[in-house]
């Protein structure tokens, strides 16, 4: 993409919706961050994103000696 066409398209930004412009804004700094070397901060919303993926994913301390003794049987 060309200086010219990354200008054009950003000139259109304003006519999207809100939500799109702050999803661009939101990557953009990203990319920002990553060219300057800066440390990564997850936003509130990607932190709750992050637990909610994360649910059921670790074992219980009951499941884990369950499958602890299931070893031991074999």
């Amino acid at each position: 993409m060309t200086k010219d066409q990354v200008k054009t398209v950003l000139e259109r930004v304003p006519s999207w919706p809100k939500a799109r412009q702050k999803e661009l804004a939101e990557v953009a700094l990203e990319i920002e961050a990553e060219l300057s070397g800066s440390e990564y901060y997850a936003t509130a919303d990607e932190l709750k994103a992050i637990d909610e993926g994360l649910v059921g994913r670790a074992a219980s301390k009951k499941e884990v000696k369950e499958a602890f003794a299931s070893f031991r049987r074999t």
